[in-house]
């Protein structure tokens, strides 16, 4: 069994036992996350209206926060001398899913 869930504009696949890393939320270490649901998968069966996945609920557990891998931006304008230089790090929290019940 496994489901497909949205969380910060993204879709995951997951399944029981899976981690994996969502955009930061104010979660504790240790707390309960729902995750909404956009598909799941049972074997023979597959439920996507919104109907059938009213009774679906995918939970997951915060295992804490994680840093994605540093991006550089650069900007150059040609004849003037102008050159900056930025970089970002995406800050994430890693999650277990502990459940997907219907």
């Amino acid at each position: 069994m496994y489901a497909v869930v949205r969380s910060g504009g993204r879709q995951h696949k997951v399944s029981v036992g899976d981690v994996l890393e969502i955009d930061k939320t104010d979660s504790a270490v240790g707390e309960s996350l729902n995750l909404q649901p956009l598909m799941l998968v049972d074997g023979e069966s597959v439920l996507s209206t919104a109907s059938a996945l009213s009774s679906v609920t995918v939970t997951a557990e915060v295992l804490g926060a994680t840093k994605g891998p540093k991006i550089h931006i650069l900007k150059y304008k040609n004849k003037t001398g102008y050159r900056k230089r930025q970089g970002h790090r995406q800050h994430y929290v890693q999650v277990r899913v502990t459940g997907i019940e219907s």
